[in-house]
């Protein structure tokens, strides 16, 4: 994958996180951790990371606790690492809207296929669309994470791939300035608009043929913003 990925780790054992954070910046990963569901909560909402990875016995919160309210207000990849493998706190933890569940001990190579299969399936439309976006002379394979214009590989920073791929799951769709910074910033600065504008305004330098006239990433005034389908 070429765009670095955040993740959050909610977990109370040590040693899971030491070995998780001594082996996942390998594999292009930038790791934050929370030792409670309340931390992990916080951490979320502040942070907004690409997944979540979240043990069910936390010192405060149940973990099914903690899925629920991140479903709240997201759609965010979550992975439940357990020592609990009863079918049945895997089915209320999957119906509660984890994405996958991972019993302890786990391997790394498991996980980081677990990951990247969650990862993927969350950057696709939400219409079931193909994992490669094609508009004009802008390509995005969502799968690879990479993006192209006029068949030159773009380097965007994590911020402004987040916001693209959220346009494109949206394709076709106004999506509101609020809408926006929820999904790509988190809950916590649906108010920074300033956020959004500069980051759009970097994202059409690089994507736009004429920045100042937009052919993909369309200004609705007042509204938000939408990205073209035809």
């Amino acid at each position: 994958m070429s765009q670095d990925l955040t993740l959050l780790l909610i977990e109370d054992e040590p040693e899971i996180r030491r070995f998780l954070r001594t082996t996942l910046p390998a594999h292009g990963f930038r790791l934050h951790e929370a030792v409670t569901g309340k931390d992990g909560l916080t951490e979320a909402k502040a942070r907004n990371p690409d997944l979540v990875l979240l043990d069910l016995g936390l010192p405060d919160l149940e973990g099914n606790e903690v899925i629920r309210q991140i479903r709240e207000w997201t759609t965010m990849p979550i992975i439940v690492l357990s020592a609990r493998d009863q079918e049945q706190a895997k089915v209320a933890a999957l119906d509660l809207g984890a994405d996958d569940y991972i019993t302890k001990p786990f391997g790394v190579n498991e996980l980081i296929a677990r990951m990247r299969a969650a990862l993927r399936h969350a950057s696709r439309p939400v219409d079931g669309g193909e994992s490669v976006f094609v508009l004009g002379d802008l390509k995005v394979d969502i799968d690879r994470r990479q993006v192209f214009v006029s068949e030159k590989e773009v380097h965007l920073t994590p911020i402004e791939y987040k916001l693209l791929t959220t346009l494109i799951r949206y394709a076709g769709r106004v999506m509101t300035h609020r809408q926006l910074l929820k999904e790509v910033w988190g809950p916590l600065h649906v108010d920074e608009g300033h956020y959004l504008r500069v980051y759009m305004r970097q994202l059409r330098n690089k994507l736009e043929r004429n920045p100042a006239h937009p052919r993909y990433l369309m200004t609705e005034l007042g509204v938000g913003y939408r990205l073209r389908t035809e």
